[in-house]
């Protein structure tokens, strides 16, 4: 597993991100929101996978679960699924972040081929 999430969250399709709002700010924060919502969907359904099957064949009492406390192993596996978990959620973040970097990127070549053809010029 690698420990770059934030990279690994930074994944995206080709081509242009579908608009649906005016404003950039609420674009972000719909994205946000839905990676969160879909993030809590899938782990609602596994936890009620995992309940129910273990209630089924009689190993777990539904209060041992409101009493759980992790050892350090389990909190340090914890740790990392978080952060996994707030890269993916902040990923429209930091896309947006590399494509300023891109534009940035691209508006300093363009400033020194102006430059550099400025000086041919002379």
């Amino acid at each position: 597993m690698s420990d770059d999430y934030i990279s690994l969250a930074g994944a995206k399709a080709k081509g242009k991100r579908p608009q649906y709002f005016e404003l950039a700010e609420s674009e972000r924060l719909m994205s946000i929101l839905m990676a969160v919502a879909g993030e809590l969907a899938v782990t609602r359904e596994r936890m009620d996978t995992i309940e129910r099957l273990l209630a089924k064949k009689g190993l777990l009492d539904t209060g041992e679960i409101e009493a759980f406390e992790p050892d350090a192993s389990a909190s340090e596996e914890r740790a990392l699924l978080h952060q996994e978990y707030i890269a993916r959620i902040l990923r429209i973040v930091q896309q947006e972040k590399e494509a300023i970097a891109e534009e940035r990127s691209g508006n300093a070549s363009t400033a020194l081929e102006s430059v550099i053809q400025e000086l041919a010029e002379i």
